[in-house]
């Protein structure tokens, strides 16, 4: 086990994360019927978590309104029951592979960014 240090580190976290998410009964539909480019979904996905752990400036997009657009597409089914699996497999990813305190940094930010999403997705629907 080690500490996650750099753009490797995340990306290795980001692929093993996400293989298990596109198997899953629940979260796969959304993300597989979504995603048609799924290198360029990853490394952008890494650049997310690269800037979020680390400040580096790479990523480039609207989280929230790319997910309300998702959960419209989907006619509104995501329910934070999907966001319980998400986070439960990025934890358990993290857990498998990285220790310290930047993969408790990422599980932090991903609760907080669960929460915030589905708020925002919640919001997005009443208009």
């Amino acid at each position: 086990m080690k500490e996650v240090e750099n753009r490797e580190d995340l990306s290795l976290l980001v692929r093993a994360f996400y293989a298990k998410v596109r198997k899953d009964a629940e979260l796969g539909p959304f993300f597989n019927e979504t995603i048609k480019d799924w290198e360029e979904h990853l490394e952008k996905l890494t650049d997310f978590w690269e800037t979020t752990l680390f400040g580096i400036r790479k990523f480039k997009g609207d989280p929230v309104k790319a997910h309300s657009a998702v959960d419209r597409q989907f006619d509104n089914r995501i329910s934070p029951n999907e966001f319980g699996i998400w986070l439960n497999y990025w934890i358990e990813t993290l857990n498998e592979n990285f220790e310290g305190r930047n993969a408790e940094i990422l599980k932090e930010r991903a609760r907080r960014m669960g929460t915030h999403l589905y708020v925002s997705i919640f919001e997005a629907r009443q208009t």
